[in-house]
């Protein structure tokens, strides 16, 4: 096994419980709902609000991921790596530990914060560690850990609440989910921190911390602020969440003002923007599925919670294949001299083909069999999983081999406004119209927005001295 593979499986491991730690949110917010319990028993709309929680937790994560890409530029990739897992480790157990809705809300938000550091060091480490030819596959291998974590959290977390239903009063079962997935990302960070020990200093994990967590803080005020005042004022769910991608907005034209000379080569490349753009899309489209997918199956097919969740198992459980095919065809193609871009539009097209199939099915059907529905989750996952590291690969030539972690992190940054108002649009459109058809079409026309948006990107790659450079000095 060469080093870097073992690099893959350490950082598959982290995306593995990172993932999971944000997915759990949507099936425990449907197991409310469908019992009555919680803080969500009394909500007049409680799909909107249930969105809107999710939405805020990626508004938390989106706004640590310039910062942590920043960070890991400076403090070293690994350092960021164990900071965040820990981070989300605390906070997730944290979340189960505390009642009423606002405490909830700003446990999720703070564990959004710390997640938020994962991705771009993740995708800079990989590009920095991995000889050139095998990076597709790299990325996509590792990023078989989110597909992982999303069927955990997906296909398991009726059975942790079953777990707690055996130990806590039933209304606070829900806890147990929380409990095991923030053990468990504990476990992965000790794991990671044992094997990355070489490349630790506790001087740079002590500044990198500090400076991670004065950023939050901020962010954490500013997210609350927000959600607060619009509470207060009475705003719909869905206007919260766009004034929380306006914070987000005003947070990058800032770091512009700030940084412009520092940050131009990632703020002002046009190839870049274009697939940060389409980024939203994609990120829509991920959590819009993975928040909601229990609650949409399981109302169209009128079955249990059990039996969505494994119907809705199928759409995360895809990108155990996806990802690493995807990364493998993209390297196949580039060694052939082909850019990664023909394999990103195909991928894109043929789930923008799925995912109209996937919403027309719905529609016309007056029964939805859930095997059926089961099949076009599966293989429309399939081709969006796939696209996903092809991306990422893309971007790594794109960039300058010196602002790589910024680079992902500004991607991820922009991106994450489809994460943060996917959940929360999909649950007002749900509560105003009494069913999921409009947020699955709203979902199948941005995927051919990303695909027109993706088409306009002009292939690229670094010269080879920048990259043997970089991989020497990469921290």
């Amino acid at each position: 096994m060469q080093p870097w593979h073992t690099l893959w499986l350490l950082l598959l491991l982290g995306w593995t419980v990172s993932a999971a730690d944000r997915a759990v949110t949507g099936p425990v917010v449907t197991w409310m709902i469908d019992n009555g319990v919680g803080f969500l028993a009394d909500a007049r709309h409680p799909h909107a609000l249930g969105g809107l929680i999710g939405g805020l937790f990626f508004a938390g994560y989106m706004l640590t991921q310039f910062p942590g890409g920043y960070l890991g530029d400076r403090h070293g990739h690994r350092t960021l790596i164990v900071v965040s897992l820990v981070w989300a480790g605390a906070a997730t157990i944290a979340t189960g530990l505390v009642g009423g809705l606002v405490a909830f809300i700003v446990l999720r938000v703070v564990t959004g914060l710390g997640e938020g550091a994962f991705y771009s060091n993740d995708r800079t480490l990989i590009t920095a560690v991995t000889p050139e030819r095998h990076r597709g596959l790299g990325m996509g291998v590792v990023i078989t850990g989110l597909a992982l974590g999303i069927t955990v959290a997906t296909v398991f977390t009726p059975h942790f609440i079953g777990v707690g239903e055996r130990v806590l009063p039933r209304a606070e079962a829900w806890r147990m989910a929380f409990w095991i997935l923030g053990v468990a990302t504990l476990a992965v960070a000790l794991l990671l921190a044992v094997r990355f020990r070489a490349h630790l200093r506790a001087g740079a994990v002590a500044r990198a911390t500090a400076r991670l967590a004065g950023y939050s803080a901020v962010s954490l005020a500013l997210i609350m602020a927000v959600y607060l005042l619009g509470d207060r004022a009475g705003l719909a769910g869905l206007w919260i969440a766009l004034l929380e991608v306006a914070l987000a907005v005003g947070l990058v034209l800032f770091a512009l003002l700030r940084k412009g000379a520092e940050l131009g080569p990632v703020l002002k490349n046009r190839d870049l923007n274009l697939i940060y753009l389409a980024n939203i899309a994609i990120l829509w489209n991920l959590w819009f599925f993975s928040f909601w997918s229990v609650s949409i199956v399981a109302g169209a097919a009128h079955s249990s919670f059990m039996s969505a969740a494994l119907t809705a198992g199928f759409n995360a459980g895809a990108g155990l294949l996806g990802f690493p095919a995807g990364g493998w065809l993209s390297d196949r193609t580039r060694r052939r001299g082909w850019s990664r871009k023909s394999v990103m539009l195909s991928c894109t097209g043929v789930q923008a083909l799925l995912t109209v199939a996937f919403a027309w099915y719905l529609t016309a059907a007056a029964r939805p069999a859930l095997w059926i529905m089961g099949l076009l989750l599966f293989t429309a996952s399939l081709f969006f999983n796939a696209l996903q590291p092809v991306g990422h690969a893309w971007t790594a030539e794109i960039a300058e081999p010196r602002m790589r972690g910024s680079a992902f992190g500004m991607e991820n940054l922009i991106g994450e406004t489809g994460a943060v108002l996917a959940p929360a649009v999909g649950g007002a459109l749900r509560d105003a119209t009494g069913d999921w058809t409009l947020a699955l079409w709203l979902d199948a026309a941005l995927v051919a927005g990303c695909f027109a948006v993706l088409a306009a990107v002009r292939a690229g790659a670094p010269s080879r001295t920048a990259e043997a450079a970089t991989a020497a000095t990469v921290p």
